[in-house]
């Protein structure tokens, strides 16, 4: 999931004119690194950090890991979080990293399963929100980020035509709305599978399907990806702006209005796109001591180190998501020009993983077909 989140920043730098993030770890090579293979053995002062493609830190953080504790992070990219996930399910017991970051509760029950991590309860636990906190009992996984797809709104569109922006799933349905949302398709989209888990939690497995069909009704828009939709379908964001695009409403993220922000020359004093709040999916990332990592230790002061004030006040404008942590530090612009989300919608991980492919299936016929 959190890949798409990368492409969706580095799109919107990109539309911008502007460079958006670096690439996985630590920017001067000390800290991190990337390539293949596992680690060297409990002894060794290198601890591997399996992710997706999305883990990025600034210069500095990973390294300040390594002065603290003596380990060298070596990062090793895997593609989205899905074919990470695949990856270590194939070399379960013999994984090539110590620890995995990046499963969300979308992929949550597939991980714990198939037993790919060793139970640890990291030091500063007791900081992390409860509700974030899904395996509280058994301590496989370590709650790190929390990130929601959201619908986002042209703020200009609505303005010009005296209209007020949607706030909830059933605003979307109504007649003023008709012919402005474009969404992505849940089959081939992270955010287009989040948005649909969005719509089960709000009306249920008995009621989504008909949502669907007062969606379809009312005009929505489906492409494939999340790109197609952001960049050249939606016209408040750069890239659609020079496509000249004509839908107001795209299934995005929380945190699309601060890229739209940051990466600006010169930087707006509001953002162009607003978040209607009551559409929203919660995302939650976990991290694991991979089971046979062979750098036990250093994977556990990892874990610690990833729930520790500095890498989760460092996460907002390198991964966009917010922080787990209480009391971590959240910049001005991410609060500023982001929305706070009070009430996201969430399934149980072992709800999705039992009828995720059939509600894909139904919402495919219902949609696409």
């Amino acid at each position: 999931m959190s890949t798409t989140r990368k492409i969706a920043v580095t799109a919107v730098a990109a539309a911008l004119g502007a460079t958006a993030l670096a690439g996985c770890g630590s920017s001067d090579g000390s800290a991190a690194g990337t390539g293949s293979g596992g680690t060297q053995g409990s002894g060794s002062k290198t601890v591997t950090l399996v992710s997706h493609d999305s883990f990025n830190a600034s210069k500095g953080v990973l390294k300040e890991f390594t002065r603290e504790t003596g380990y060298t992070v070596k990062v090793l990219k895997s593609g989205d979080a899905g074919a990470a996930l695949n990856q270590e399910i194939l070399t379960k017991g013999s994984p090539r990293g110590d620890v995995f970051f990046g499963v969300d509760n979308t992929l949550l029950s597939r991980a714990l399963d198939n037993g790919l991590f060793t139970p640890y309860a990291a030091k500063g636990i007791g900081q992390v929100a409860a509700d974030v906190q899904l395996d509280a009992e058994k301590h496989r996984v370590t709650p790190v980020d929390t990130g929601d797809i959201c619908v986002n709104y042209d703020k200009k569109y609505f303005a010009d035509k005296k209209l007020a922006p949607p706030k909830t799933f059933d605003d979307l349905a109504k007649p003023a709305y008709k012919n402005l949302l474009v969404t992505e398709n849940a089959a081939t989209s992270s955010p287009g599978l989040g948005f649909l888990l969005g719509t089960v939690a709000t009306y249920g497995e008995d009621g989504y399907q008909d949502y669907w069909k007062k969606l379809k009704d009312n005009g929505v828009k489906v492409v494939d990806g999340w790109e197609q939709a952001y960049n050249e379908e939606f016209s408040g964001s750069a890239g659609g702006k020079k496509a000249k695009a004509d839908r107001p409403l795209v299934v995005s993220y929380a945190s699309s209005p601060p890229v739209e922000v940051l990466y600006a020359d010169p930087q707006p004093k509001t953002a162009p796109t607003g978040v209607a709040t009551g559409t929203c999916f919660r995302q939650i990332e976990f991290a694991g001591l991979l089971d046979g990592a062979k750098n036990e230790a250093g994977g556990k002061a990892l874990l610690d180190f990833l729930i520790g004030k500095k890498f989760q006040e460092d996460m907002p404008l390198n991964m966009f998501v917010s922080p787990v942590t209480k009391g971590a530090k959240v910049p001005d612009l991410f609060t500023e020009f982001g929305a706070t989300v009070d009430r996201p919608t969430t399934v149980a991980p072992d709800t999705i993983a039992k009828n995720r492919e059939q509600w894909v299936q139904s919402w495919s016929s219902l949609v696409v077909k």
